[in-house]
């Protein structure tokens, strides 16, 4: 049966858990010269709407490592709804392709796209979910500590795409989330209303950045203005400035913490250099784990699907 990845809880708690383990051995093997072939004769389609830097790279080689072939295909190419309907869109890349990842703005046309496609879809990013990067994130977590469960998680900023996807990790993985954000850059409240309804999680939102970081293991943080809303970056920086992640707010952080960063980074505004450099750090660390991670749902996806 077709499955899809648009958002974390497409996947169950095993499923998931699974992944990130597939996702370590998938990464050690490569350290070892060994490469799975789990793609091998397909070719994935890669729709592009948005800049990028790791979801390109990061797909694109774990494609060829896994033995198929990446078709990089931009707005010229398809502007999706406009030039043609998303549903025939659909249809005829699912003549062409075994898979589609697609990174754009609207999440409903991600749906929509995944709705009418007979091959998987992935959701590269959305201005509504990041899945790919927290389940890398989770993945570093799981490195880091040895396990994803029962982890302290302070995320700090904008309510963005990430925070609704470490939302969405808390109704799969059981942790303490705190989003530490203003009370005019919320999330998104019905799916905080979901995570909190569930309640395998502890999750909330508190107005204070140093309430927020208190005893966390992970402290996580993204840009205060994301792409398509840099006209908001200054309106944003003086809401969110007391959220900066700094040496001195980590003090009450747990001693052995870990900083996370999905990147691009404005360093010396949601971040000090001091800490994205400093030896808590592992944002290089998760932006690798894109790669690996990724690999490891587009094999089970292919599996799954076949």
């Amino acid at each position: 049966m077709k499955r899809d990845f648009l958002t974390i809880v497409d996947f169950n708690a095993e499923e998931l858990k699974q992944t990130i383990n597939y996702a370590i051995e998938l990464k050690r093997a490569r350290n070892a010269g060994q490469l799975d072939d789990a793609l091998k004769g397909l070719t994935v389609g890669c729709i592009f709407h948005k800049a990028s830097l790791r979801t390109r790279i990061s797909f694109e080689t774990g494609i060829h490592e896994l033995g198929g072939y990446s078709l990089y295909i931009t707005k010229d190419e398809i502007d999706l709804g406009k030039r043609e309907t998303i549903e025939d869109a659909a249809r005829v890349l699912s003549r062409y392709l075994g898979m589609i990842m697609i990174r754009t703005f609207s999440h409903a046309d991600v749906e929509k796209l995944a709705e009418h496609a007979s091959v998987p879809v992935i959701n590269g990013l959305t201005d509504y979910t990041h899945p790919c990067q927290v389940m890398g994130d989770l993945m570093t977590v799981q490195e880091k500590f040895g396990t994803v469960e029962g982890i302290k998680v302070a995320y700090l900023g904008d309510g963005n795409n990430l925070a609704n996807s470490w939302l969405n990790a808390s109704r799969r993985i059981k942790m303490d989330l705190t989003i530490g954000t203003s009370p005019e850059t919320l999330p998104d409240m019905n799916l905080l209303k979901t995570a909190q309804d569930e309640g395998l999680s502890q999750v909330r939102i508190v107005h204070d950045p140093v309430e927020a970081v208190k005893g966390a293991q992970v402290v996580y943080t993204d840009v205060w203005a994301s792409m398509g809303q840099k006209d908001q970056a200054e309106a944003r920086a003086n809401l969110l400035r007391n959220f900066q992640i700094n040496e001195k707010l980590l003090e009450n952080a747990d001693p052995d913490h870990l900083v996370l960063h999905c990147l691009p980074a404005e360093r010396g505004r949601e971040i000090t250099d001091a800490v994205m450099d400093g030896p808590h750090s592992g944002v290089f660390d998760q932006a690798e784990n894109r790669l690996h991670i990724q690999k490891a749902i587009m094999a089970r996806l292919i599996k799954w699907s076949r």
